[in-house]
Order: C-alpha cells, then sequence, then structure tokens
C-alpha cells in the first residue's frame, strides 16, 4: 500500500460541480455525497430531468399519461367541492337527532340551574 503524501479537502462548491456533471450515481448515491459534503442541490429553477430521456415515442406516452391523471385529478376535485359544501348543514342536524340521552339529562339540569 502506499503512502499519502499530502492532503486535499473537498469542498462543497467541488462536489455540486461534480454531481452536475456525472450521470451514473444513483439517487440514494447522490442524496448520501450531497450530506456528507454540504453541497446543496442544483438551482430550484433548473428544469426537472425527464424519464424518456432522447426516446420521443416514450415521451409522447408519458405526455399522454400525465394529462389523463391531470385531468382526473381535476374531475375529482370538481366533484368533492360540491359534495362538502352541500353536506355541511346536513351535519348539524344528523347530530341533534342522536343525541345521547345521558348529555341531554345533564343539558337540561344546567339549563334549569340558569
Amino acid at each position: 500500500m502506499e503512502r499519502k503524501v499530502g492532503s486535499s479537502t473537498v469542498t462543497a462548491k467541488e462536489v455540486k460541480a461534480a454531481l452536475e456533471k456525472t450521470r451514473t450515481l444513483s439517487a440514494e448515491e447522490e442524496k448520501v455525497l450531497r450530506m456528507r459534503h454540504g453541497a446543496d442541490a442544483s438551482s430550484t429553477r433548473a428544469p426537472l430531468p425527464r424519464a424518456a430521456g432522447d426516446n420521443e415515442e416514450l415521451g409522447d406516452e408519458l405526455l399522454f399519461i400525465e394529462m389523463q391523471l391531470m385531468k382526473a385529478m381535476r374531475a375529482r376535485a370538481a366533484a368533492k367541492t360540491p359534495a362538502t359544501k352541500a353536506a355541511a348543514p346536513a351535519a348539524p342536524q344528523a347530530r341533534e337527532t342522536a343525541a345521547n340521552p345521558t348529555k341531554d339529562k345533564i343539558v337540561r339540569a344546567l339549563r334549569k340551574k340558569k
């Protein structure tokens, strides 16, 4: 085994620059390196990497799936919103009809004390 002649220090900027260039690390390995050396993630304004890469056919298929999911999410949110507004007034009535007899007795006794 060879003996080290000198020491070197790796800075967070060097790690960040190296991580931006490399494509061979897994997400977990990159996370460990960033945490170990204190390198922050790339710019928040940078575009996200595409799963399709250079494959246009796969990119089109993924875009189509994404559009379907967004449409379904909006439809679900739209259907959920009016239902909650309509159910809100009915909820207090249901609570009054299914009151506990013991609770009613206590409430009547407290009203008489006033």
